[in-house]
């Protein structure tokens, strides 16, 4: 996980910049314009990764195929795994921290119950 200086998780996003290297948000603001977008191309991806799982074992059951065939759905499948697992990683991180946040208030409601019992006795 990453956090920015003001300690906001950085939010990994389902592109990387033009060097390749993966890039983050810095938001707290879930349905930001850049949030919103970045949902819509996680979609996309695995929409596509979807078709091309599909089109891949349809290729696959054929009994005769060229290799040119096969290096094509095999660089597809790659693609579509890398993608899934980009998103799978961002989709990670965000869940664990809300996990976080939530023992965090569950613990914080504990001990404000639990010291407002103590303090009248």
């Amino acid at each position: 996980m990453m956090f920015d200086a003001k300690g906001r998780l950085m939010r990994l996003l389902p592109w990387v910049n033009q060097s390749g290297a993966p890039c983050y948000l810095s938001t707290d603001d879930p349905d930001s314009r850049l949030s919103r977008l970045a949902d819509e191309v996680e979609a996309d991806l695995l929409d596509s990764a979807e078709y091309v799982l599909t089109e891949a074992r349809a290729l696959l059951a054929e009994t005769v195929v060229g290799e040119r065939e096969l290096r094509f759905a095999g660089v597809r499948l790659a693609e579509s795994l890398r993608d899934t697992l980009r998103i799978a990683t961002s989709r990670g991180e965000r869940l664990e921290v809300g996990l976080m946040l939530a023992e965090d208030d569950e613990t914080g409601a504990y001990a404000a119950e639990h010291c407002s019992r103590n303090s009248g006795a």
